[in-house]
Protein backbone atom coordinates (compact mmCIF):
# COMPACT_ATOMS: atom_id res chain seq x y z
CA UNK A 1 0.00 0.00 0.00
CA UNK A 2 1.34 3.24 -1.24
CA UNK A 3 1.80 6.79 1.06
CA UNK A 4 -0.96 8.19 -1.95
CA UNK A 5 -3.52 5.32 -0.96
CA UNK A 6 -3.02 6.05 3.14
CA UNK A 7 -3.23 9.50 2.39
CA UNK A 8 -6.58 8.83 0.47
CA UNK A 9 -8.10 6.66 3.57
CA UNK A 10 -7.68 9.43 5.72
CA UNK A 11 -9.45 11.68 3.71
CA UNK A 12 -12.29 9.27 3.07
CA UNK A 13 -12.18 8.78 6.96
CA UNK A 14 -12.36 12.17 7.39
CA UNK A 15 -9.00 13.14 8.39
CA UNK A 16 -7.18 15.50 7.48
CA UNK A 17 -2.95 14.91 6.63
CA UNK A 18 -1.85 17.48 8.86
CA UNK A 19 2.09 17.69 8.71
CA UNK A 20 2.20 15.44 11.76
CA UNK A 21 1.18 13.01 9.93
CA UNK A 22 2.55 12.98 6.94
CA UNK A 23 6.00 12.85 8.75
CA UNK A 24 4.68 9.80 10.78
CA UNK A 25 3.60 8.25 7.52
CA UNK A 26 6.66 9.08 5.71
CA UNK A 27 9.08 7.75 8.61
CA UNK A 28 6.91 4.59 8.71
CA UNK A 29 7.54 4.20 5.10
CA UNK A 30 11.11 4.96 5.11
CA UNK A 31 11.45 1.53 7.52
CA UNK A 32 9.20 -0.53 6.56
CA UNK A 33 10.06 -4.15 8.26
CA UNK A 34 11.80 -2.23 11.33
CA UNK A 35 8.78 -2.89 13.55
CA UNK A 36 9.20 0.78 14.82
CA UNK A 37 8.38 1.32 18.47
CA UNK A 38 6.24 4.85 19.27
CA UNK A 39 9.19 6.41 20.68
CA UNK A 40 11.75 5.56 18.18
CA UNK A 41 9.03 6.56 15.98
CA UNK A 42 8.94 10.04 17.68
CA UNK A 43 12.56 11.00 17.92
CA UNK A 44 12.45 10.10 13.71
CA UNK A 45 9.84 12.57 13.15
CA UNK A 46 11.24 15.08 15.59
CA UNK A 47 14.40 15.14 13.27
CA UNK A 48 11.79 16.43 10.60
CA UNK A 49 9.29 18.14 12.89
CA UNK A 50 10.88 19.77 16.22
CA UNK A 51 8.23 20.86 17.74
CA UNK A 52 5.98 17.54 18.08
CA UNK A 53 5.52 15.99 21.11
CA UNK A 54 5.49 12.08 22.07
CA UNK A 55 1.66 12.42 22.97
CA UNK A 56 0.85 13.46 19.28
CA UNK A 57 2.28 10.49 18.02
CA UNK A 58 1.36 8.13 20.00
CA UNK A 59 -2.49 9.65 19.31
CA UNK A 60 -1.60 9.51 15.91
CA UNK A 61 -0.48 5.85 15.89
CA UNK A 62 -3.57 4.52 17.73
CA UNK A 63 -5.94 6.77 15.45
CA UNK A 64 -3.70 5.04 12.91
CA UNK A 65 -4.20 1.24 14.13
CA UNK A 66 -7.87 1.92 14.38
CA UNK A 67 -8.44 3.05 10.92
CA UNK A 68 -6.87 -0.03 9.66
CA UNK A 69 -3.60 1.63 8.03
CA UNK A 70 -1.27 -0.12 10.81
CA UNK A 71 -1.05 -2.99 12.53
CA UNK A 72 -0.05 -2.58 16.32
CA UNK A 73 1.66 -5.63 17.73
CA UNK A 74 3.27 -6.55 21.28
CA UNK A 75 5.99 -8.63 21.54
CA UNK A 76 5.36 -9.18 25.28
CA UNK A 77 8.45 -6.28 25.75
CA UNK A 78 6.11 -3.89 27.61
CA UNK A 79 5.38 -1.37 23.92
CA UNK A 80 3.80 -2.16 21.22
CA UNK A 81 5.22 -2.04 17.44
CA UNK A 82 4.34 -0.45 14.44
CA UNK A 83 3.67 -1.72 10.75
CA UNK A 84 1.93 -1.04 7.67
CA UNK A 85 -1.36 -3.19 7.80
CA UNK A 86 -1.65 -4.63 4.43
CA UNK A 87 -4.99 -6.12 4.67
CA UNK A 88 -4.78 -7.77 1.19
CA UNK A 89 -2.29 -9.37 2.26
CA UNK A 90 -2.11 -12.56 4.28
CA UNK A 91 -0.80 -12.00 7.93
CA UNK A 92 3.01 -12.42 8.68
CA UNK A 93 4.83 -14.25 11.71
CA UNK A 94 7.77 -13.19 13.84
CA UNK A 95 10.94 -14.21 14.84
CA UNK A 96 11.80 -12.55 18.37
CA UNK A 97 15.32 -12.87 19.61
CA UNK A 98 15.41 -12.80 23.39
CA UNK A 99 19.11 -11.61 23.24
CA UNK A 100 19.10 -8.37 20.93
CA UNK A 101 15.58 -7.90 20.28
CA UNK A 102 15.64 -8.63 16.79
CA UNK A 103 12.58 -9.12 14.92
CA UNK A 104 12.24 -11.56 11.84
CA UNK A 105 9.08 -11.64 9.68
CA UNK A 106 8.38 -14.77 8.41
CA UNK A 107 5.98 -14.79 4.89
CA UNK A 108 4.59 -18.12 5.43
CA UNK A 109 1.58 -18.19 6.57
CA UNK A 110 1.62 -21.54 8.88
CA UNK A 111 -1.20 -21.30 10.56
CA UNK A 112 -3.42 -21.82 7.53
CA UNK A 113 -4.32 -25.66 8.40
CA UNK A 114 -4.54 -24.72 11.61
CA UNK A 115 -7.44 -22.20 11.15
CA UNK A 116 -9.09 -24.58 8.64
CA UNK A 117 -9.13 -27.64 11.53
CA UNK A 118 -10.59 -24.69 13.79
CA UNK A 119 -13.33 -23.63 11.59
CA UNK A 120 -14.21 -27.15 11.10
CA UNK A 121 -15.38 -27.20 15.19
CA UNK A 122 -17.43 -24.23 14.52
CA UNK A 123 -15.33 -21.37 15.57
CA UNK A 124 -14.83 -18.03 13.42
CA UNK A 125 -11.47 -16.93 12.83
CA UNK A 126 -11.11 -13.45 12.42
CA UNK A 127 -6.90 -13.14 12.87
CA UNK A 128 -4.32 -14.62 14.34
CA UNK A 129 -0.72 -14.01 14.74
CA UNK A 130 2.46 -16.16 15.50
CA UNK A 131 5.48 -15.09 17.91
CA UNK A 132 8.50 -17.25 18.10
CA UNK A 133 11.12 -16.24 20.66
CA UNK A 134 14.39 -17.66 20.64
CA UNK A 135 18.33 -16.72 19.92
CA UNK A 136 19.01 -15.35 16.48
CA UNK A 137 21.84 -16.42 14.60
CA UNK A 138 24.54 -13.80 15.92
CA UNK A 139 23.57 -14.53 19.53
CA UNK A 140 23.58 -18.23 20.09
Amino acid sequence: MGLQSLYDKLAESNYKLTPQRRAILQVLEDNQGEHLSAEQIFFMVRSRLPNIGIATVYRTLELFAGLGLLRKTSFDEGKFRYEFDDVDRHRHHHLVCLQCGKIVEIEEDLLQQLEREVEKKGFQVIDHSLVIYGRCPSCK
